[in-house]
């Protein structure tokens, strides 16, 4: 490493980003992480994972993020905390410019996430974790055998409440519209689903709460009435945004916004690999994004190695 230069530059410290550097700096490669906030990114926010192995009896999602830092850290891994404010891409090596200055990289790994779309209304925020959820199969142990309310029409929200349905006594779906925008293979079997109740037409204005979460408010969006539904979760599953701004006309996104880029993590530009949620896949999840970054430090290894073979 030389002034602010790197092997690779990691923009993004969730659980594919901290990966994905531990792999490279065990590989012998410097490497920095460029995280915008905080460790962790959307894991540090769950109080609680229990799906990721090897914590037997569960772990908080802050304490996860950092050992995964720790981790890389204790590999000669560099974290830097500042916002990026343009990079380059295309050129070699590649320039990422922040706050704090400009770096250099051969490699990039993209692993900037996703966040939940939340519904706007008074309160979210404070609930999150305390039955305001975003994740069925991140949180959905903790409502095992209580009443929960998905929000949302689309094949996420089916998912999330057929999962549900299993663990759950009752599960609730509020959709603002009088049919589902899901696929219709999903049909038969909410139908054989005595234990899902449909709210059509509706939309969730207020949660009630105590401590924790209590009920919701919903309206009637043809009707304007208002009527309460008792449940201990709310499910709000109307879709993510990748944090894919930057890099819109440089790489290939695809109609939802997210990076395209297949199993090799490789994106339509040689040494830019993306990891996590941020790509496109059919599963979001902690152990996912791991799995992404250990994948993409090996094709990283590789591109690194073929650009000195061309010196």
């Amino acid at each position: 490493m030389e002034n602010n230069k790197y092997d690779v530059i990691i923009l993004g410290g969730g659980p594919g980003g901290y990966t994905a550097a531990l792999y490279c700096a065990r590989a012998g490669l410097s490497t920095m992480v460029l995280e915008k906030m905080w460790p962790g990114g959307q894991m540090a926010t769950t109080s609680r994972v229990d799906n990721y192995p090897g914590f037997e009896e569960g772990v908080d999602g802050v304490e996860l993020s950092g050992k995964m830092q720790q981790s890389a850290e204790r590999f000669g891994v560099v974290t830097e905390i500042g916002e990026v404010l343009s990079i380059d891409l295309e050129r070699q090596p590649k320039v990422i410019r922040t706050g704090k200055g400009e770096f250099e990289a051969g490699a990039v790994i993209l692993a900037t996430g996703a966040a939940p779309r939340t519904l706007g209304i008074p309160g979210e925020d404070e609930l999150r974790g305390r039955g305001m959820a975003y994740c069925a199969t991140c949180d959905g142990m903790f409502y095992r055998n209580r009443t929960v309310v998905v929000v949302g029409g689309g094949n996420s929200a089916v998912a999330d409440a057929l999962f549900l349905a299993k663990i759950c006594k009752k599960v609730y779906i509020v959709h603002r519209r009088d049919t589902l925008r899901a696929s219709k293979t999903y049909m038969k079997t909410l139908e054989k689903t005595e234990n899902i109740e449909f709210v059509w037409d509706s939309r969730v204005v207020e949660v009630l709460h105590d401590d924790l979460v209590t009920g919701v408010k919903v309206e009637n969006v043809k009707t304007g009435e208002v009527s309460e539904l008792s449940c201990d979760g709310v499910f709000v599953a109307v879709g993510r945004t990748p944090n894919t701004d930057m890099f819109k006309g440089v790489l290939d996104l695809d109609a939802q916004g997210y990076l395209i880029a297949d199993e090799t993590t490789k994106t339509n530009i040689p040494g830019v690999f993306a990891v996590g949620d941020v790509r496109t896949k059919p599963l979001r999840q902690i152990v996912t994004a791991t799995a992404d970054g250990a994948v993409a430090s090996k094709y990283a290894e590789e591109y690194l190695a073929e650009l000195c073979a061309d010196k």
